[in-house]
């Protein structure tokens, strides 16, 4: 086996670990606010090391360039993800308490 193929299958088993966690946390976790840190966390680290074992396996060919600017897109989409979804979350909540 060799160092590669050793890289690939330990990035995607932190792959694998963090989407299980990620998935724990949704179900475990009280408040929504709590929960999207784990959808975040999913989207960042689990997915980053599927494209990171991408990356190692390809190398320099067309599909690990485009597995690296997947990597930055993820990135940078998924926090403006979370972060548009918190902020609507939380004026739905204001406007609940505005009704009451």
């Amino acid at each position: 086996m060799s160092p590669g193929d050793l890289a690939q299958i330990m990035l995607v088993a932190l792959g694998v670990a963090a989407s299980w966690l990620a998935a724990f946390g949704l179900l475990r976790l009280p408040t929504p606010f709590a929960r999207l840190h784990c959808v975040s966390f999913a989207g960042a680290a689990g997915g980053m090391c599927f494209m990171a074992a991408v990356l190692v396996n390809r190398g320099g060919d067309p599909l690990g360039f485009k597995s690296a600017a997947t990597i930055i897109l993820l990135l940078l989409t998924g926090a403006v993800f979370v972060h548009a979804s918190g902020r609507a979350l939380r004026l739905r909540q204001q406007a609940l308490e505005d009704r009451q």
